[in-house]
């Protein structure tokens, strides 16, 4: 529509510039007015279209331009509304796994804790108690070994103080004594039954020569204390015997023997004159 109202406007420029060129009469004088009037119209006209056109371009271009808008900010809404949910479902589902895998890490570290403090406790406790057996064993070792110090220091005073009597008798009681503490000491018999002999009880000395042998069967001393004895009481083939066994276990009682005043009985025995004349050779 345009177009045409600038058809028409070239038009009637033409015919007025024609009009101009030709010689004015008086008939087209009355004409003149009207078509001015009608360009001018036309001109408004096609101002006011063109207003029109540019409101309505105007108009169209807002609503499009709104519509556009209005369809991003609701698919901004969406895509923000979903991506919220999304955000949401995953925290959560982090938040709940991560509770539970924390709850788990945590219980099982407590468990594995305990265990390891229960392992501990109990080789600390294993430990403790083979040391306080072990500190028990010693403990009784020491008092042993200090009774048995106490023991020693006691009979060895008991033996210094019968190397200081002068009778049998009392060397007898000594002896006793050291028996009391140390019963069955062989050591303690033979010298006793060494004093015995003096006192001239010979059957009491042949006794505890016997239950020293019982026990030692190669005790010289005891072997030369019963042969004194059964020399004593007459019985010269046993004193003999034990006498060549005493002597042939310890050397040195051949001299002994030799002067032995309890072997007077056995003078001329060719037995024991063999066995005292080996030694004196």
């Amino acid at each position: 529509m345009l177009f045409r109202h600038l058809i028409l406007l070239v038009a009637f420029a033409f015919s007025a510039l024609a009009s101009a060129e030709t010689p004015p009469a008086e008939d087209k004088i009355l004409e003149r007015p009207l078509m001015e009037r009608y360009v001018l119209d036309e001109l408004k006209a096609l101002r006011i279209d063109q207003q029109d056109l540019e409101r309505r371009l105007v108009i169209e271009i807002t609503d499009r331009e709104l519509a556009v808008a209005d369809k991003s900010m609701n698919y901004a809404n969406v895509t923000v509304t979903y991506f919220f949910y999304l955000i949401a479902g995953a925290a959560s589902l982090f938040a709940l796994i991560g509770w539970q895998s924390l709850r788990e890490l945590r219980d099982n570290t407590k468990k594995a804790a305990d265990q390891q403090l229960q392992s501990i406790a109990e080789q600390y406790e294993k430990k403790f108690q083979r040391l306080e057996q072990d500190l028990k064993r010693k403990t009784r070792i020491i008092a042993q070994n200090n009774k048995e110090i106490e023991t020693i220091n006691e009979i060895h005073n008991l033996w210094l103080r019968s190397q200081g009597l002068q009778t049998p008798e009392q060397k007898i009681e000594v002896y006793d004594d050291i028996l009391k503490i140390r019963p069955g000491d062989l050591e303690a018999l033979t010298y006793k039954a060494d004093a015995v002999m003096e006192i001239r009880e010979f059957h009491w000395a042949l006794s505890l020569c016997n239950r020293v042998l019982e026990l030692d069967p190669r005790n010289a001393h005891a072997l030369y204390q019963r042969a004194c004895a059964y020399a004593c009481l007459g019985s010269e083939e046993m004193a003999i015997n034990d006498l060549e066994q005493a002597v042939r276990d310890s050397a040195s009682l051949r001299e002994l023997a030799a002067e032995e005043q309890d072997f007077e009985s056995l003078r001329g025995n060719e037995r024991f004159e063999t066995l005292i004349a080996s030694g004196e050779s």
